[in-house]
C-alpha cells in the first residue's frame, strides 16, 4: 500500500502542473550552510552568460544554485533543492522566510508560541519548536550566506531579495552541523554597476503600512554600494477583551549596506552589514470570544497584562524579580546586526580561496502569557473560566543576548584538465549566550508564584575541517565523494536571582545554580560536552542527455547536544546528546519537451538515531517530569515531486507534492531507568498501560504515565509532530499584455494543503463528552468527540491570490494580493493542552516604482 501510494502521488503530481518560475527569467540561487558561503564570482560571470544564451530559446529558465559550494545548473545537482526569485515570492504572497514553508514539498513551518519572530522549520521532520540557546534548531536559517544559530528571531521579512532557497535533508558533509533536516537560504541583492533602485508602498488590513525601497550607487568601475531598507506597521489581528489591546502585530524595520569591489583582477571583496529589527508575537487567540462563544467576528485574547514594552515600575509586584525584565509587558522585541565580508582570490587559473568572516549580535527581550490570563484546559476543566488575571496566567520573561563569529578558508576548483572538481576547507564558529529568565503561575488575581528566576550562560566552539571531490568518469558519469570533520565543545553555567539564593556559603537545594545541578539518580549534571564526529557524503549522477539526469546519495548529518535549561528545578536541567542522521536518496530531474516543463522527482528514506524528542516521563518518585533527550530513534521515507509548466509565453502553472511515512523507533531493551534516574519510554508505556488497566482515564489522578512524553492517551507510541502524511502546493500566473501600451496585466493562484497532523508529542487532545473511570469523573475526554483543544490539527485548505498591473519595462506597478483568502483555521502548536491556530486572512495593495 505504502509503495501504491507514493507512486500515486508521483503519477498525480506528473499530472498536476508546476511552481511558478517565469518562463524566461535566469536565476542563481545559492545554497545553505552552517558557515558563511561565497560564490567565484568568476565562474558565476561564466555561468550567467552560458544560462542567459541557453534561455534564448522558449520554455523554462536555467537556474542556478551553488548546493555544492559552487556555481551549477540546478538540473545538474544530485541534491534536492527548491529555489525561488523574487517574482515567485511576490507571486505566491510571500513576505517573510515563515511563508516560504507552505511551497515546498514535506517543508512545515510555524511561528513558535508567543513569538511571532521566531519560526519553527520541520523538514522531513526535523524540527525543534525551542528558543532557548540550550537547543540548536535542525533546520539552519541564513541569511547573505550567514547562519543564525539562535531561532529567536529567523522570521526575516524579505525586503531586496535576489532569492530564498530550501534544501531539504541533512547538509553535514560541506555545510556541517545542525542541518540534519536542511537548510532555508535568505540572499539580499549585491550591489549592482549601474546606478538605480526602486520605492515601494503599501496599506493593508489591520492597517498594516509598508515601505521597502533599495538604492545602487556605483563609485568607481571597480567599487560599487547599495543601500536598502524597509519598515512596517499594523495594529494586530488578534483584539484583547480584557485591556483593549490589539495584540499579534508584526512590526519592524531593518537596513542593510552592501559593498562590492575589484581590488585587482585576481582579487575581489564584498561585504555587508545589515540591522534588522523584529517585533511580532504570536500570543494564544481564538477565533470565538472565550467569555462569550457566540461571537466569532474575529480573533480574542483575554489575558490581562497589558501590552507595551517596559513598564515604571514591575507589574507583578510584589514578587521579587531581579534585573530589566521584571518590567516587562506583554510583547516580543528583538533586534539583530549581521556582518559579513568575503576575500575571494585566483591563486591560479583553476583555483580559487575565499576568506569569509561572519558577525551576529542577537538580542530578544519579552513577556509571554502561554495562560491567557487563566488556566490551561483539562478534561476535568476543558473551557477554564476567563479571569482576565492582571499579571496573567502563565508568564515568561526573558532577556537574552546572543552573539557569533565564524571564519573560514574555503578553496574550490578543478584539475586534470576538468577530470577532477573540488572543494575544501576549514571552519571556526564561537558562539556565546546570556540569558536572563523567569517563570511566572497566578494561582489568582492575587496571589501569583515565582516559580524560577535565573540567569543562564553556554558556550560553544567547533572547528572543523572538509573537502567534497567530484570525479568526471565520463561527460554523462559523475561520482562523488566527501568528507567533514568537526570538533565541538559546548559549556553551560546557571545562576540563581532568587533573595533566598543571594547568600554565602551552602546554598539551599532549589537554588538553580551550577553547584546544585545533581539528576535524581544522584550523578552530578555534566557542565560540558564535547564531540568528534566524521560526516561523509558519497553521491552518483548519469545525465544521459543534457535534459535528463539520474542521482543517487548517502549523506551523514549531526545535531549537537545540549542541556534541558527551560527546568525549573535543579534536578530537571539534564543533558542530551547530539543526534545523528543518514538520509538515503534517488531521483531524477528533466526538462522534458524543449524546457516547457521541468519534472523533478525525489525519494528519500531517513534513519535518524538519537532523535532530540521533547517528552514528559515518570521519575522514580511518582512525580512527571518534563524534558528533553534522546529518548528514540527516528525513520522517515516518502517522496517529493516538483513540476513547472510553461506552455506558452506568459503562462507559468506549478504542482508541488510531497507524501512522508514516519514513526519513532524506541529501544524495548533499555533499562527502566536510565543513569540520569529517567524512565525509559518502554517502561513508561508499560506504567500506563497499567495505569489504563486499572481504569483509570489519563489527563486524571493516578494516570501521569499516558498522554505524556511520546505515549498517547491510550498506551500507544505517539505520532511524531508536524509531519502531515500529505503536503500539496498548485496553482500559476499569467501575463496578459495590454494592447501596444507596454503593460501587463499579471493574475496568480496559488493552493496549497496539508493533511492532518499532531503538534505536541504525546499527541494528548482534549474532546468533549464525559467519560468515568477508576479515578474521577471528568466532563471531556482524551479520546474521541469533538475537539475542544490540544495537539491534533486538522487538514488545512488555503488560497493565495493577486493582481498586479505593471508599467512599460516593469517600471512601475499596482498590485493586490490577499494570504488566506478564505480565511481558513488550523492549529499550528500546542502547549499545556492549549491551542495555537494560524493567522486570519490578510490583503495588502502594493505600489512599486523602480528607476
Amino acid at each position: 500500500m505504502r509503495r501504491t501510494l507514493l507512486f500515486t502521488a508521483t503519477a498525480l503530481a506528473g499530472v498536476a502542473v508546476s511552481a511558478p518560475l517565469h518562463a524566461q527569467t535566469v536565476g542563481q540561487d545559492e545554497s545553505a550552510g552552517t558557515q558563511a558561503e561565497s560564490t567565484d564570482t568568476a565562474s558565476a560571470a561564466a555561468d550567467q552568460a552560458q544560462a542567459a544564451s541557453a534561455d534564448d530559446a522558449s520554455g523554462i529558465g536555467v537556474i542556478l544554485v551553488t548546493a555544492q559550494r559552487r556555481s551549477e545548473n540546478l538540473q545538474d545537482v544530485p541534491i534536492a533543492v527548491s529555489a525561488f526569485s523574487p517574482d515567485q515570492l511576490q507571486a505566491k504572497g510571500v513576505s517573510s522566510t515563515l511563508d516560504v514553508a507552505q511551497y515546498v514539498p514535506n517543508f512545515v513551518a510555524l511561528n513558535n508560541t508567543g513569538l511571532g519572530s521566531s519560526n519553527a522549520f520541520f523538514i522531513r521532520g526535523m524540527g525543534n519548536t525551542e528558543s532557548i540557546p540550550t537547543f540548536d534548531p535542525p533546520v539552519g536559517t541564513y541569511v547573505d550566506d550567514i547562519y543564525l544559530s539562535r531561532q529567536n528571531a529567523n522570521n526575516i521579512s524579505l525586503f531586496d531579495v535576489e532569492r530564498v532557497e530550501v534544501l531539504r535533508g541533512p547538509q553535514g558533509t560541506l555545510f556541517g552541523r545542525n542541518t540534519t533536516g536542511g537548510a532555508v537560504n535568505v540572499i539580499l541583492r549585491e550591489p549592482d554597476d549601474e546606478f538605480g533602485g526602486y520605492l515601494e508602498l503599501g496599506y493593508g488590513r489591520f492597517n498594516k503600512k509598508v515601505v521597502r525601497g533599495s538604492v545602487d550607487v556605483p563609485i568607481v568601475d571597480t567599487l560599487a554600494i547599495k543601500v536598502s531598507g524597509y519598515w512596517q506597521d499594523d495594529d494586530g489581528y488578534a483584539k484583547n477583551i480584557t485591556t483593549g489591546d490589539r495584540l499579534n502585530d508584526d512590526d519592524g524595520w531593518g537596513a542593510r549596506l552592501g559593498i562590492r569591489g575589484e581590488l585587482s583582477p585576481s582579487v575581489r571583496w564584498s561585504g555587508s552589514y545589515a540591522h534588522i529589527v523584529a517585533n511580532g508575537e504570536n500570543i494564544l487567540n481564538y477565533d470565538c470570544n472565550p467569555a462569550d462563544p457566540t461571537d466569532c467576528d474575529g480573533r480574542f485574547v483575554t489575558t490581562g497584562l497589558p501590552e507595551g514594552g517596559t513598564a515604571d515600575s514591575s507589574p507583578y509586584a510584589p514578587l521579587d524579580i531581579r534585573g530589566r525584565k521584571a518590567n516587562y509587558l506583554l510583547g516580543n522585541r528583538t533586534a539583530t546586526d549581521l556582518v559579513r565580508s568575503d576575500f575571494e582570490v585566483d591563486i591560479s587559473d583553476n583555483v580559487t580561496v575565499n576568506l569569509i568572516t561572519g558577525f551576529v549580535n542577537q538580542t530578544q527581550q519579552y513577556g509571554i502569557d502561554f495562560y491567557d490570563g487563566r488556566t490551561a484546559p483539562t478534561i476535568a476543566n476543558p473551557y477554564p473560566t476567563v479571569t482576565g488575571y492582571s499579571r496573567g496566567g502563565f508568564v515568561i520573561l526573558n532577556d537574552g543576548q546572543h552573539e557569533q563569529f565564524s571564519q573560514e578558508v574555503k578553496f574550490s576548483g578543478s584539475f586534470a584538465d576538468g577530470l577532477v572538481d573540488f572543494v575544501g576547507g576549514a571552519f571556526y564558529l564561537i558562539e556565546e549566550n546570556r540569558t536572563d529568565f523567569a517563570d511566572l503561575f497566578s494561582v489568582s488575581e492575587d496571589v501569583q508564584l515565582l516559580l524560577a528566576d535565573r540567569i543562564l550562560r553556554n558556550k560553544a566552539e567547533a572547528l572543523a575541517g572538509y573537502a567534497q571531490t567530484d570525479f568526471n568518469v565520463t561527460d554523462q558519469l559523475k561520482l562523488t565523494a566527501g568528507i567533514r570533520y568537526t570538533d565541538e565543545t559546548k559549556t553551560i553555567s546557571i545562576s540563581d536571582n532568587r533573595a533566598q539564593c543571594d547568600v554565602s556559603g551552602p546554598l539551599p537545594a532549589n537554588c538553580l545554580d551550577s553547584a546544585n545541578l545533581v539528576a535524581p539518580s544522584g550523578l552530578a549534571i555534566p557542565l560540558e560536552q564535547s564531540v568528534g564526529i566524521w560526516t561523509p557524503r558519497f553521491a552518483v549522477s548519469y545525465e544521459p542527455n543534457p535534459s535528463l539526469l539520474f542521482f543517487a546519495s548517502a549523506t551523514r548529518g549531526f545535531k549537537s547536544g545540549g542541556w534541558n535549561a527551560r527546568g525549573s528545578t535543579p534536578a530537571t536541567l539534564l543533558p542530551f546528546g547530539p543526534e545523528k542522521v543518514w538520509s538515503y536518496e534517488a531521483g531524477v530531474k528533466s526538462d522534458l519537451f524543449n524546457r516547457i516543463l521541468r519534472a523533478n522527482v525525489t525519494f528519500f528514506w531517513m534513519d535518524v538515531k538519537s532523535l532530540q524528542t521533547p517528552s514528559g516521563l515518570v521519575g522514580p518518585t511518582g512525580a512527571i517530569t518534563f524534558l528533553t533527550r534522546n529518548f528514540a530513534d527516528y525513520e522517515n521515507k516518502g517522496v517529493e515531486a516538483e513540476f513547472i509548466l510553461a506552455p506558452m509565453d506568459g503562462l507559468n502553472l506549478y504542482a508541488n507534492v510531497g507524501y512522508q511515512d514516519d514513526e519513532y523507533v524506541i529501544d524495548r531493551n533499555a533499562p527502566e531507568f536510565d543513569e540520569y534516574g529517567i524512565q525509559s519510554v518502554a517502561a513508561q508505556q508499560a506504567a500506563c498501560l497499567e495505569q489504563l488497566a486499572a481504569g483509570n482515564v489519563p489527563g486524571g489522578p493516578g494516570a501521569a504515565a499516558c498522554g505524556a512524553g511520546i505515549i498517547t492517551a491510550d498506551g500507544e507510541i505517539a505520532s511524531p509532530v508536524r509531519t502531515p502524511d500529505w503536503t500539496l502546493a498548485f496553482g500559476g500566473s499569467y501575463e496578459a499584455e495590454l494592447g501596444s501600451s507596454g503593460m501587463t496585466l499579471v493574475p496568480s493562484v496559488n493552493a496549497t494543503y496539508r493533511s492532518e497532523q499532531w503538534v505536541s508529542t504525546s499527541n494528548f487532545t482534549i474532546y468533549s463528552g464525559g467519560i468515568s473511570g477508576a479515578n474521577g469523573t471528568f466532563p471531556a475526554n482524551p479520546y474521541d468527540g469533538n475537539l475542544i483543544a490540544g495537539a491534533y490539527s486538522e487538514p488545512l485548505w488555503t488560497v493565495n491570490a493577486g493582481l498586479s498591473l505593471n508599467g512599460p519595462d516593469n517600471a512601475w506597478q499596482l498590485s493586490l494580493q490577499c494570504t488566506n483568502c478564505f480565511d481558513e483555521t488550523s492549529s499550528q502548536t500546542s502547549l499545556a493542552n492549549t491551542t495555537y491556530i494560524n493567522p486570519p486572512m490578510r490583503w495588502m495593495v502594493r505600489a512599486r516604482h523602480s528607476f
